[in-house]
């Protein structure tokens, strides 16, 4: 649905209010937004790599670039800094990032490669960002920080830290937004390659985006079992949402970073925003960042 191909298009997020599709492209350092309206993309430059967007109760959007938290005002492009964090490890940045069921923004970081496929082990964290801008560590020692969601019942937080092939399940307390016991609730197969982003649906089943598997796969949490492969039609897909006017419907989004020439001529769709309907599910609405 979105033509404009994305270096590292990431954390599609839909937004009733604009009834549109905002997402980052990361490694272009821009947050976009798409009407299916209008079929038009906007996009804000910001001054670091932006690894993630959500939405803020006030309006305009909470981000997580470089190694800092920030607001986002859509209307004036202004970048606000809310906290530094991580200035002891330059070549850090900011991944993934979702909202908790409370208006808490998590997100965690990763180590930059610094060659190809060469980075620093065990560099990242998982943080949690409160309403009153106070921040908590949750997780330590991570190698790519990536795809996280809650449960229905938002009694159990899922990540899934991408080095490990694997989606990690934690007890999660809503009141205090604090998260204990991992447990393994999934490790992927070897023509799945590696987890990225991920969103849950309205059955309480995970959707989990394969980069460099080409697909988005669905998993049981009370099982552990997948039970639902969709394939999409180029390999780096990097994350899913559901959204639309009654969020049946799956946006996914994908990267042509990672490619070299000769596979990016084969593969055309590189870096586009794919819709996926007929999936029989739907999604819910996203959580506001409460402040």
């Amino acid at each position: 649905v979105v033509k404009e191909k994305n270096r590292m298009g990431e954390c599609p997020v839909w937004e009733e209010r604009e009834n549109a599709l905002v997402y980052v492209d990361i490694n272009s350092q821009k947050v976009c937004r798409w009407s299916p309206v209008t079929n038009e993309v906007q996009s804000v430059s910001v001054d670091a790599r932006v690894g993630s967007v959500a939405l803020r109760q006030c309006g305009g959007y909470v981000i997580a670039l470089g190694t800092r938290f920030a607001f986002l005002d859509w209307d004036t492009q202004e970048v606000t800094t809310i906290l530094e964090l991580e200035q002891d490890k330059p070549n850090n940045r900011f991944n993934d990032g979702k909202v908790d069921p409370k208006g808490r923004f998590f997100a965690g970081t990763m180590a930059e490669e610094t060659a190809p496929g060469v980075r620093a082990r065990r560099q990242g964290a998982l943080y949690t960002l409160f309403p009153d801008h106070s921040v908590i560590k949750q997780l330590d020692q991570l190698d790519i920080s990536n795809g996280l969601d809650w449960s229905l019942d938002h009694r159990t937080f899922f990540h899934i830290d991408s080095l490990s092939y694997a989606v990690h399940a934690f007890s999660y307390d809503v009141h205090t937004g604090k998260i204990a016991c991992p447990k393994l609730l999934y490790h992927l197969e070897k023509e799945e390659q590696m987890p990225d982003g991920m969103c849950i649906d309205a059955e309480g089943k995970l959707w989990v985006a394969c980069i460099d598997g080409g697909r988005v796969i669905r998993i049981d949490p009370e099982t552990g079992k997948r039970i639902q492969t969709v394939r999409l039609p180029t390999p780096r897909i990097t994350s899913c949402c559901f959204g639309g006017k009654d969020y049946s419907e799956m946006y996914v989004t994908s990267a042509y970073d990672g490619l070299d020439d000769a596979t990016l001529a084969k593969e055309p769709h590189a870096g586009e925003i794919f819709k996926i309907t007929g999936l029989g599910v739907k999604g819910i609405p996203q959580n506001l960042y409460a402040a």
